[in-house]
C-alpha cells in the first residue's frame, strides 16, 4: 500500500511513444511530414500571366494607287469636249500632254477607238481619300428636336410654299426659239451667224494640204447650222479628220460643206432650201474647240475648194 501524502509520478505514455516511434519508424514518419511541409511552402506553379505589353497591331501595307482612267474616243468626241465631261484638269491641254504619243502632233487628230489616258486619279474630278478615324469616346448623341406644334407647322408650311410662289414668278421666263425667218428662193444665207475665227488660205502645218481649205466660223457647241442655198445633201455622217459633215450639192454646180458637227439632222439625198437647220455645231474629228468649218468647192471631194467667203458675198450674202 503505498505511503500515505506521496505522489506518484505520472508516465508520459506520448512521450515515450513519439520517442518510441521516432526510433523505429522516424524515416517513414518524417517524409510524409517533410513533404506535406514542402506543399505548403512551395505552391505548385501558376499558369504564367499574361505579359503587360499587349501586341502591337501591324500596320496595314498602304493600298497601290489605282491605275489612270483610261476613256475610248467614239464619234463626235474632241479633247477639248472629253477634257471637260471628265473634269480633266488643266483642259484639253493637259490631255494632249499625257496622251501625245497615242495622239501624235496634231492635238486635233483623233479618231473613234483611240485609248485615251485621263491621267492619274486625284485631279478635278477625283474623289480625296477619307483620313482614317482616330479613336474616340462615345459620341455625344445629337440633341433631338423637338416637333412644331401643328399650329407652328401649318405656317411655316404657308410661308415656305409663298417664298416658292415669289421665287417663280420673279425668275425670267425663258422665251421659245423663233423660228427662222422665211428666205426668198434662189436666196442664200450664212451658215450661222458668228463670224469667221479663222481665214480661208491661211497657212499652217496643222493643215494637211498645208493651208486651210476653208473658213472656221465662231459657233458654240449646239448651234443651228443652216444651208447656205437650196440644193441636194450628197453626202452626210463621219468624214475622219472633219468629223461629223454635210455636203449639198446646189444648183450652180458648186458644194457647200459643213464639218466638226456634234449632230445631223438632214441624210443623202434629202433636198433643203436656203436657212433649212441641217445640224448643230460641235467639235468633232480633227478640232480643238467648238467651230463650224466651212467650204465651198467645184467638186465633191477634198482638194477642189475655192474662197468661201467671196462665193458668198457673190450670193449676195453680207459677211
Amino acid at each position: 500500500m503505498p505511503a500515505k501524502g506521496k505522489h506518484r509520478r505520472p508516465k508520459s505514455r506520448s512521450i515515450a511513444r513519439g520517442f518510441a516511434a521516432a526510433g523505429t519508424g522516424g524515416a517513414a514518419l518524417a517524409l510524409p511530414l517533410v513533404g506535406a511541409a514542402g506543399a505548403h511552402a512551395a505552391p505548385a506553379a501558376a499558369p504564367h500571366a499574361p505579359s503587360a505589353v499587349q501586341a502591337q497591331p501591324i500596320a496595314a501595307a498602304p493600298a497601290a494607287a489605282p491605275a489612270p482612267a483610261v476613256y475610248t474616243v467614239v464619234p463626235g468626241d474632241c479633247l477639248s469636249t472629253i477634257a471637260a465631261d471628265r473634269g480633266v484638269e488643266g483642259g484639253w491641254q493637259q490631255l494632249y500632254a499625257d496622251n501625245r504619243e497615242a495622239v501624235g502632233a496634231d492635238p486635233s487628230l483623233i479618231h473613234p477607238g483611240l485609248r485615251l489616258s485621263l491621267g492619274a486619279p486625284g485631279g478635278a474630278g477625283a474623289a480625296a481619300p477619307a483620313q482614317a478615324a482616330k479613336p474616340a469616346g462615345k459620341p455625344a448623341a445629337a440633341p433631338k428636336k423637338q416637333a412644331p406644334a401643328p399650329a407652328a407647322a401649318a405656317a411655316a408650311g404657308q410661308r415656305t410654299a409663298k417664298a416658292a410662289a415669289d421665287r417663280q414668278a420673279a425668275a425670267p421666263k425663258a422665251s421659245a426659239p423663233k423660228a427662222a425667218a422665211p428666205v426668198a428662193a434662189g436666196a442664200f444665207v450664212a451658215p450661222v451667224g458668228g463670224g469667221v475665227s479663222t481665214a480661208y488660205r491661211m497657212s499652217g502645218a496643222m493643215w494637211s494640204s498645208g493651208y486651210h481649205t476653208g473658213v472656221d466660223f465662231i459657233a458654240s457647241s449646239g448651234t443651228q447650222v443652216r444651208a447656205v442655198g437650196a440644193g441636194t445633201v450628197v453626202s452626210a455622217g463621219w468624214g475622219g479628220a472633219y468629223g461629223n459633215e454635210v455636203v449639198i450639192r446646189h444648183a450652180d454646180g458648186k458644194y457647200s460643206q459643213y464639218a466638226h458637227l456634234s449632230q445631223l439632222s438632214v441624210t443623202a439625198g434629202q433636198s433643203v432650201t436656203a436657212g433649212q437647220g441641217i445640224g448643230l455645231s460641235g467639235s468633232t474629228g480633227n478640232s480643238t474647240g467648238p467651230h463650224l468649218h466651212f467650204e465651198i468647192r467645184t467638186g465633191q471631194s477634198y482638194g477642189s475648194d475655192i474662197d468661201p467667203i467671196a462665193y458668198l458675198r457673190s450670193k449676195g450674202v453680207t459677211i
